[in-house]
């Protein structure tokens, strides 16, 4: 089971809510699936994301503790074309990506400032068919919020769009409503993950001595950092390491370092963290997330100073569940002093270390068996479709002795999109052959790109623009009989040149009028015009309407384009396809015309792309492939442009 997944998250002060984040991520994306991650905060440096996709959105950050003011990267309030460029990209990457699973990092229990982006972001997931499993990713300990109403309201958007709630803790060593008063319509939906370790793993271990002193990636450990040096001077018999977030400002870092001691290191934070906490007889930090899963993977004795800056109560309960367990102390960050600090570390290295208590730190692993447990107990969004007519109408052919061949034409491609990407995948795995009917006033060069590397993916020519020129009262055309032949024959011809300069030998000489009409005045001239075929939809009258002119139409349109522009009823879909069969049986239509399958990738929702893959998936099991375009129209090779002239 391969699914789709989008994890959004925006981290305004530091990195750590982006860190687990990130590392739920990439634990999806070992599974098998693909992920994106969609970052709003600052740019920050990730492990390796392996096969995650990284969207990053432009980026709001706060300083300290002000919540409420969102600033760009040069520190400047932004406005709301600013947020709306965010959300812009936030909701194009949730249609390209069509995400089987929706995960938002801390909203609704926080990020009120973000609320509309987020809000949209939920409105349009709710929009799509099928709609995707819609999860909350929140840490152990939360920040409620002091009013009632703002209670309520994170609430009700739970109960309105979400499957389930991510709790990425362990109920026994602190429960969500240790923090946050929980409505008892929401219980239901918590699922416990276990501690989210970035790292993944235990350091090897190693003789402890000496201290190591780290803060979270942002300037609020400034003066945990200034503190520590000023311990150090009292505690001169063991070595110190001051590991300083990457966030401080450069000129504040250098101060660190000519003001310590020479028994002590101070230097930017290290991605061998772990290896040197194991290595401490005593840990100096905050009580951030990420920092206390460290310390439960390490079993250092700890001494923490909390963060409780603009009523931040976050840290300290953390703290204090680790000191009931006799794993740190705690120095209140009202109380920071070097002397205050030196003393509690004496006090650490004097007592002996308890050993970890038995807390799950397989959060993210546990997180991805979750999702996957809820996706599989889904009501099946697709039931089954009954193939008998269809099966029955092909062994029919099959004992009348009538061959039957099939092709797949696909209309309005002009770019190499991730819906794109998703068809030509789809037809390589099924071992099609596929035409594009590509658009030659849209087209761009990654489209090229794109095809040098499918065989068995050629272009065809979908008229000029796609530009309605008939009148109002009557049926869209561009190649209609709206306008003059001599001007519908210019861009004909036009039309293939541009497309043979893009594409080269990928195109076959081929005209596909777009919504399937073209005058027929034109047809005899397509030929002098350098076309060698034709295809529109329906059953074709003749193989050659035209001299030197092939005609192959399609004959099977999966989507309800004048009702709910989704899939149709399967079926109706089979009911039509097995007609389409029987046809050639009885002589009604050319048996030598393949039966055409008509595709439109670019408005695909889920219900369209499950039916196709089912019906080429099913065909596939009858060893029924369909062909590659160059064979079906007679053309080994790409197309050799001709230049005659009307």
């Amino acid at each position: 089971m391969t699914l789709r997944v989008l994890i959004a998250v925006t981290h305004l002060l530091g990195a750590g809510h982006l860190t687990r984040a990130a590392a739920l991520a990439r634990a999806f994306a070992r599974d098998g699936h693909e992920t994106i991650l969609a970052s709003g905060g600052t740019p920050a440096r990730l492990a390796d994301l392996e096969e995650v996709r990284l969207v990053q959105l432009p980026p709001v950050l706060t300083v300290g503790t002000d919540f409420k003011t969102l600033l760009d990267e040069n520190l400047r309030p932004v406005d709301d074309a600013y947020l709306a460029a965010r959300q812009a990209l936030l909701l194009d990457t949730l249609r390209n990506a069509r995400p089987d699973i929706l995960i938002t990092e801390l909203f609704p229990f926080g990020r009120r400032v973000l609320a509309g982006e987020f809000t949209g972001l939920l409105e349009a997931a709710r929009a799509l068919n099928p709609r995707p499993l819609v999860l909350c990713s929140i840490r152990d300990i939360l920040v409620a919020p002091s009013k009632g109403e703002r209670l309520a309201q994170a609430h009700e958007s739970i109960l309105r769009n979400y499957d389930a709630i991510l709790v990425h803790g362990d109920p026994d060593l602190v429960p969500l409503e240790a923090s946050w008063p929980l409505d008892e319509r929401i219980k239901p939906l918590i699922h416990y993950t276990g501690y989210v370790d970035e790292n993944e793993g235990s350091a090897p271990a190693a003789p402890r001595h000496g201290i190591v002193v780290s803060g979270g990636s942002s300037a609020a450990s400034l003066p945990l950092y200034r503190a520590a040096i000023e311990a150090a001077r009292l505690i001169s018999d063991r070595p110190w390491r001051i590991l300083v977030g990457r966030s401080v400002p450069e000129a504040d870092f250098q101060a660190l370092q000519e003001g310590a001691p020479p028994h002590v290191v101070v230097e930017r934070a290290r991605p061998d963290f772990r290896t040197l906490l194991s290595g401490a007889e005593i840990s100096v930090s905050q009580a951030g997330y990420n920092t206390v899963v460290d310390l439960l993977r390490c079993g250092v004795r700890s001494v923490l100073v909390p963060f409780e800056a603009g009523q931040e109560t976050e840290q300290r309960l953390r703290a204090e569940r680790l000191k009931s367990l006799n794993l740190a102390g705690i120095v209140p960050e009202d109380e920071l002093s070097g002397p205050r600090l030196a003393d509690a570390i004496r006090l650490g290295l004097s007592q002996l270390s308890s050993p970890p208590p038995d807390i799950s730190l397989d959060g993210a692993r546990r997180s991805v068996a979750i999702a996957e447990s809820m996706i599989l107990s889904k009501p099946a969004v697709h039931p089954a479709i009954d193939w008998s007519p269809l099966d029955m109408a092909l062994e029919q052919a099959a004992d009348r002795n009538c061959p039957l061949s099939f092709w797949w034409r696909d209309d309005d491609a002009v770019a190499d999109t991730p819906d794109l990407d998703r068809l030509l995948k789809l037809a390589r795995a099924y071992d099609s052959g596929i035409g594009l009917a590509v658009i030659p006033g849209r087209l761009e060069n990654s489209l090229a790109s794109r095809l040098t590397d499918e065989p068995s993916a050629l272009a065809l020519v979908h008229g000029l623009s796609h530009a309605n020129h008939a009148t109002p009262e009557a049926r869209k055309a561009e190649f209609g009989a709206h306008r003059s032949l001599p001007i519908i024959a210019a861009e004909a011809q036009r039309a293939l040149h541009m497309a043979g300069e893009h594409l080269g030998s990928k195109l076959l000489p081929v005209f596909v009028p777009p919504w399937n009409r073209i005058a027929d005045e034109l047809v005899p001239h397509l030929s002098r015009l350098g076309f060698a075929g034709l295809s529109t939809f329906t059953d074709r009258s003749a193989a050659s309407p035209a001299v030197g002119l092939l005609q192959i139409n399609a004959h099977l349109d999966p989507i309800d384009w004048r009702g709910t522009r989704s899939a149709v009823d399967p079926a109706q879909f089979v009911a039509t396809f097995a007609r389409a069969v029987e046809r050639r049986i009885i002589g009604h239509a050319d048996r030598d015309e393949p039966i055409g399958l008509l595709t439109h990738h670019l408005v695909h929702d889920e219900v369209i792309w499950a039916l196709c893959e089912r019906l080429i998936a099913h065909l596939a099991r009858r060893d029924i492939r369909f062909l590659q375009p160059d064979l079906c129209f007679g053309m080994e090779t790409g197309s050799q442009l001709r230049s005659n002239e009307l």
